[in-house]
């Protein structure tokens, strides 16, 4: 039976005496202590939510809410969908709405937690998972799916490229798809802000650690000549949607500012 965290939604094979995801600092343990649910019962409690973003992109989130709560983003492009971040349910609906949008080609992952049960999804849709090496150690469960990239850019289909940014975690990594004016992915490896006018740089956001600045001053260097004019973050909302590559330079320029 595939047991599931109840805080941040990871997979293990057994019940674990405890979550490593969430007994790192970056995560955190509730104080009520920690508690866990089953696959099987969470697609029977759950179902998930789905929003248009663009033509050719859609926003996935559990509702009632799970764990961290983040959304997971299928990218659908001429040579196949992608599946950008992953939710730990995945339901008979969701299964059969993923495939009749031409299913999964290939599963992109920001940081470790949202790998959930990346594993479920890639055997359902016969996908490769992309993790990024530095990360390794994070990864709870084995699957013949994942493939560990390394460097600080990987194309994985024309015109969609994972880079890099480190920050949050060490292979923290975002997808750019050089489609139109540019879309990026950025899961909360860059946190948008509630006025949708900003992005934050954190390491950790439950606990407010922040990242010292001449570890953005790589995130924001790494993106330089990126062209991108609309960014969508971790969760529902969180979408900007014109000048994203001006403001995030601008955004951390001012973290910078301020930690100095």
């Amino acid at each position: 039976m595939i047991t599931l965290c109840k805080t941040c939604g990871t997979a293990y094979d057994e019940q674990p005496k405890n979550c490593p995801i969430c007994d790192d600092e970056r995560q955190y343990v509730p104080v009520t202590g920690q508690a866990w649910t089953d696959f099987d019962s969470l697609t029977t409690t759950h179902t998930n939510k789905w929003q248009q973003l663009e033509p050719q992109l859609f926003s996935i989130k559990t509702v009632p809410s799970f764990a961290i709560n983040q959304r997971a983003l299928l990218l659908r492009t001429p040579q196949g969908n992608v599946l950008w971040d992953c939710i730990a349910n995945l339901d008979p609906a969701t299964r059969a709405l993923v495939n009749a949008l031409g299913g999964i080609s290939a599963i992109a992952i920001s940081h470790p937690h949202y790998y959930t049960t990346m594993q479920e999804w890639a055997a359902a849709f016969n996908a490769p998972i992309y993790l990024h090496a530095s990360d390794r150690q994070w990864v709870m469960r084995d699957s013949p799916a994942i493939r560990f990239w390394e460097e600080d850019a990987l194309e994985i289909m024309p015109l969609v490229t994972l880079l890099r940014l480190g920050g949050h975690f060490a292979g923290g990594t975002v997808l750019h798809w050089q489609s139109g004016d540019g879309v990026l992915l950025a899961g909360d490896i860059l946190q948008v802000t509630p006025g949708k006018d900003a992005v934050s740089f954190m390491w950790s956001y439950p606990n407010m650690l922040p990242l010292p600045a001449r570890t953005v001053e790589s995130v924001i260097g790494r993106l330089t000549g990126k062209t991108y004019q609309r960014l969508y973050g971790a969760f529902e909302g969180q979408n900007i949607l014109a000048n994203a590559d001006e403001i995030v330079q601008r955004s951390g320029q001012k973290y910078i500012a301020c930690l100095r």
